[in-house]
């Protein structure tokens, strides 16, 4: 998979490259994401990161969309927000839009149509004043280590595990 996501964004710059006529340097590439996303970018640090679980059922789609879409973040923050005296550009904004279509030849979608079940896992049984919500592992560890709490952002009051 890495081997292929690393072929594929190398691939994305070569044609940007071609169409704008400057070099740019290959970002580090990992396949280490987690949660809902399907890719992300790091723009200061130059890194794009994929989600392997995506990945799995999304083979085709990944190629044809998710990198392209992560590579034009980064040449986005190559040609209008890095360095001193330029603007922040909006991540999913006019310059990424058109870097998407004169670029890529695609259409700029900013999120994927995923199956996201199998991201399923397990969650926990909190309650607040108005109803019961289903808390993710991470969180509900969170909220046992006291390093957070959740509000009901209906009712506004605490969740408290159920149990």
């Amino acid at each position: 998979m890495h081997s292929l996501i690393t072929a594929r964004v190398d691939a994305c710059f070569a044609q940007a490259e071609d169409r704008l006529g400057r070099t740019f340097p290959r970002p580090l590439v990992r396949c280490d994401l987690r949660g809902r996303a399907a890719g992300t970018a790091r723009l200061q640090t130059w890194e794009l990161r994929f989600n392997p679980t995506l990945y799995a059922g999304n083979e085709a789609v990944f190629h044809a969309e998710v990198v392209p879409h992560e590579v034009a973040h980064l040449l986005v923050y190559a040609l209008w927000g890095s360095g001193r005296g330029k603007a922040r550009v909006l991540p999913h904004g006019r310059q990424w839009q058109s870097v998407m279509q004169e670029i890529f030849g695609l259409t700029p979608r900013v999120t994927h149509r995923f199956d996201l079940a199998p991201l399923a896992e397990r969650t926990f049984a909190y309650r607040c004043a108005c109803r019961e919500h289903a808390l993710s592992v991470r969180r509900h560890n969170k909220v046992q280590r006291g390093e957070a709490r959740y509000h009901c952002r209906a009712c506004r009051s605490e969740l408290h595990p159920v149990g």
